[in-house]
């Protein structure tokens, strides 16, 4: 029996994709993110298997994108920037990885295969897009506002402990994965003094002489 659908009566693809993708990845446990589980998906929100495949031109690489985009969604949802906004920023980005390992939790299988199908050469790059997505949304809910190479030094270095948690993650059977919070909290801690240190360090600089400016001015008077 088709589940009520949460459609509207003529639905884009855009909105049949999101829709479908919790549900692809309920079943890709069992059956990978494959037709298989296109098909009962669609079956269950009562979408023709044709039009729900035309969803997902990409296949299974299409299937995992839509699935993670639906994590970004609820995480959005769930963790709004003017409810962050009472917390430091150290918690606020803790809050936001602990929320995706919470709402990742019951599907720790198809997540693994998940990221076995992104870890093949041939989606290096969309992984890469994927992780970069993940960790903007992020800090633009954290409220990070930087525009300089801050923005990309900050996105990058929370791809990698989020994709290390993820990793710690996946073979975690401690209580509430309680092994992985101690470790996204020892990273995150890594983080922070790294980005204290730096900027001590600028506060302290001061400018140097330039030797190849002092050498451009006895060419050039004037400049």
């Amino acid at each position: 029996m088709p589940m009520a659908s949460i459609l509207p009566a003529d639905p884009t693809l855009d909105e049949i994709r999101a829709a479908l993708a919790p549900l692809i990845a309920e079943s890709a446990a069992f059956d990978g993110f494959s037709n298989e589980a296109l098909a009962g998906a669609a079956e269950r929100l009562g979408v023709d298997v044709d039009v729900a495949k035309l969803a997902f031109p990409g296949g299974a690489r299409d299937m995992v994108d839509a699935w993670f985009a639906s994590i970004d969604a609820a995480m959005a949802t769930r963790w709004p920037t003017e409810k962050l906004a009472t917390l430091k920023i150290r918690e606020r980005i803790t809050t936001l990885v602990e929320a995706r390992i919470d709402l990742l939790a019951r599907d720790r299988e198809s997540l693994r295969r998940a990221l076995a199908l992104l870890a093949l050469p041939t989606n290096a790059p969309h992984a890469a897009k994927l992780g970069w997505r993940a960790a903007d949304l992020m800090w633009n809910l954290a409220g990070d506002t930087a525009t300089d190479f801050n923005h990309y030094s900050k996105r990058t270095i929370l791809g990698a402990v989020y994709g290390s948690t993820m990793a710690v993650f996946l073979n975690d059977e401690s209580e509430d994965f309680a092994e992985t919070r101690a470790f996204l909290a020892r990273r995150i801690g890594e983080v922070m003094r790294f980005e204290s240190w730096k900027h001590r360090r600028a506060a302290r600089s001061i400018e140097r002489p330039s030797l190849a400016r002092f050498v451009g001015r006895l060419r050039y008077p004037g400049r």
